[in-house]
């Protein structure tokens, strides 16, 4: 397992830095390009609604926009097929779109059928961190944990873990999977839409950029069918509280100037937060109040000493678990340095695999309240540990960069 991957981030020190555009700003390209519930400059960030317009692939794997959306934008001075010179379609290596600004995301709907979402890969396969990596910590890694066999989270998924679930989206390798969590947002309290998850499952990193057509299905095969159980089952017993496609995302510019498929610098970066919005109509509702709950994100969490313990949930996809199924570990965690000049990162004994990237690990805080104080990044090709990002100034400077974003919708 490598590094568990994400988007644009925040400077260190917390403060966002974002290459807006002009035309960006004036006129909300990626919203509109985004077809939300709302349409094209309506206004409102509501999850209600149906999509006014979808977006196809065409039979080159280009996505096309519908003409009425081209129409819209060309009204304000903006030939879609042309911005970019076209490569936000692309995954050509020298044009595939990296920055802030850069993020397109168009709902396909009824991309994610249960067949589609059940043969996602896991983008992890064959990849693990890179023990090179490893060798600088100065005096602070501790010993590596015993591995902590995972345990299958206990269904109904949604009355044991509602805020988990999984997002999918496109590579150049193919369909892939990551694990994700619902978390709070402080412009919206009590009505959030943003996601938690790992920089590597939204961005390639230092050699690529954004990946395609991202979406979160909370507490995916809430039932915890089996995999030939699951080969006939209607898209309602797959994603039971819908499909919510990112309409936003964004990462450390760390993730994305140093991330690699082996992790190594930028693991210490690598989050994501996205802003979602339903495929399909959800009489109004927030995914939180969809969900039912959302965890608050802990941006201060003790130093690993007086960490009593940590829950990391995931759907690992890599053998010998299929990526049907939650599951959870729980250990003290210990730490581990990538480099000296990055933040350290929390480690865990813990067999689940590829697939996991992304899930929540949870503390409780000095309230006695859970909070999410990190997510799946890192692992050994062997498995057996995960390490996951402490998160800090860059983190909450990522979260609240997207929070405020919506803040006015």
């Amino acid at each position: 397992m490598r590094s568990i991957r994400p988007p644009f981030a925040a400077r260190p020190g917390g403060s966002a830095r974002r290459r807006t555009s002009p035309v960006l700003a004036a006129v909300g390209l990626a919203a509109a390009l985004a077809l939300t519930a709302t349409g094209c400059g309506s206004g409102s960030d509501t999850a209600s609604g149906e999509p006014t317009a979808s977006a196809s692939q065409a039979g080159d794997g280009k996505i096309q926009i519908p003409d009425d959306i081209k129409n819209k934008l060309k009204e304000h001075g903006i030939d879609v097929d042309n911005w970019k010179k076209g490569a936000w379609k692309n995954w050509d290596k020298d044009e595939w779109l990296r920055q802030a600004d850069d993020f397109i995301n168009p709902i396909i709907k009824g991309l994610w059928n249960p067949d589609r979402m059940r043969g996602a890969d896991d983008p992890d396969k064959d990849k693990g961190v890179d023990e090179n990596d490893l060798s600088g910590d100065q005096g602070v890694t501790d010993p590596e944990p015993a591995p902590v066999t995972a345990q299958a989270v206990k269904t109904s998924y949604h009355s044991s873990v509602p805020v988990a679930g999984k997002v999918f989206f496109d590579a150049p390798e193919g369909t892939m999977v990551c694990s994700a969590t619902v978390v709070e947002d402080p412009a919206h309290p009590g009505k959030s839409n943003l996601v938690w998850t790992a920089g590597h499952c939204v961005h390639a990193g230092k050699k690529g950029g954004w990946y395609r057509n991202i979406a979160f299905v909370p507490s995916y095969n809430d039932q915890g069918r089996t995999e030939a159980q699951l080969q006939n089952a209607p898209r309602e017993e797959v994603a039971p509280y819908g499909v919510w496609w990112s309409d936003w995302a964004q990462t450390s510019d760390q993730w994305i100037e140093q991330g690699g498929s082996t992790g190594g610098r930028g693991a210490s970066y690598d989050y994501a937060v996205l802003h979602v919005t339903p495929e399909k109509g959800s009489g109004g509702k927030s995914l939180e109040e969809t969900v039912g709950s959302a965890l608050p994100v802990n941006f201060n969490a003790p130093a690993v000493p007086k960490v009593s313990s940590i829950t990391a949930t995931g759907y690992p996809a890599a053998a010998p678990f299929d990526g049907q199924k939650m599951y959870q570990c729980t250990d003290k965690p210990g730490r581990l340095s990538v480099a000296q000049a990055d933040p350290t990162m929390y480690r865990i004994g813990c067999t689940m695999t590829g697939g996991s990237s992304g899930g929540g690990w949870v503390a409780t805080g000095s309230d006695g309240k859970p909070a999410l104080v990190s997510n799946t990044s890192i692992g050994p090709v062997k498995f057996g540990w995960l390490a996951g990002p402490r998160l800090g100034d860059v983190a909450k400077g990522v979260y609240d960069s997207v929070s405020k974003k919506f803040a006015g919708r």
